[in-house]
């Protein structure tokens, strides 16, 4: 399974039409990802049938949220599943970067029967077991992970723990750096089959169409 990350319409677009099988849509690049337009979602979802998984995070930087934030969190999953989401991704931690079990609890339960994925916030819990044990209980469907390091290459060692122990009960969704050069090889070491992507080329904006392809012809 090819997720890929698509921070403005040209992605996600390209990538709709190509050959990945889902995306993640959000704005904001530079932030690592926030809640996108809603105007822009059901234009794509009007347009497009792939599934479109939306981030859920108000703000960029921490993944600590204000009482006002986490309501906004709340009001936008009511929002998106009105207009047809997907699935959705999010995370929020406590101060001490560990899981916010009940205000993820809420969102999940918000979210209903559509699948929820935690995402990248995950790396920075410091025991990454204790962590996936807790999405697992909380009702996550997917868990964005690059093993706790920089990025998945650097990771390896760890993600293939995590998806040995824990694939069976939550999807490891593989993600950080991943690209056509190396999905091959994190695939075959790792024994995933769950792989996020923004497929952007080195020094390009956007999503690029052969890229998508060739990561999705090395899995």
């Amino acid at each position: 399974m090819l997720e890929i990350a698509c921070f403005e319409m040209t992605s996600a677009e390209t990538a709709l039409k190509s050959v990945a099988d889902r995306i993640e849509f959000c704005a904001d690049q530079q932030l690592g990802g926030t809640t996108p337009y809603i105007e822009e979602f059901r234009y794509l979802k009007s347009v497009y049938r792939k599934p479109i998984f939306v981030m859920i995070r108000p703000k960029g930087g921490e993944f600590l949220y204000s009482d006002m934030e986490f309501e906004q969190m709340k009001k936008d999953i009511v929002e998106f599943k009105k207009a047809g989401a997907d699935g959705f991704v999010f995370g929020i931690l406590t101060a001490g970067n560990n899981i916010d079990t009940e205000r993820n609890r809420q969102l999940v339960e918000l979210a209903g029967e559509i699948p929820c994925t935690f995402h990248r916030a995950f790396d920075r819990t410091p025991d990454l077991d204790v962590a996936i044990k807790k999405l697992i209980h909380i009702g996550f469907r997917n868990v964005l992970t690059s093993g706790g390091a920089e990025n998945a290459m650097k990771g390896k060692e760890k993600l293939r723990a995590l998806v040995q122990k824990y694939s069976d009960q939550i999807n490891i969704l593989i993600g950080g750096g991943v690209r056509s050069g190396n999905i091959h090889e994190l695939k075959s070491f790792t024994g995933g089959s769950y792989f996020h992507s923004s497929a952007i080329p080195s020094y390009e904006t956007f999503a690029d169409d052969d890229e998508i392809k060739k990561l999705k012809n090395a899995l």
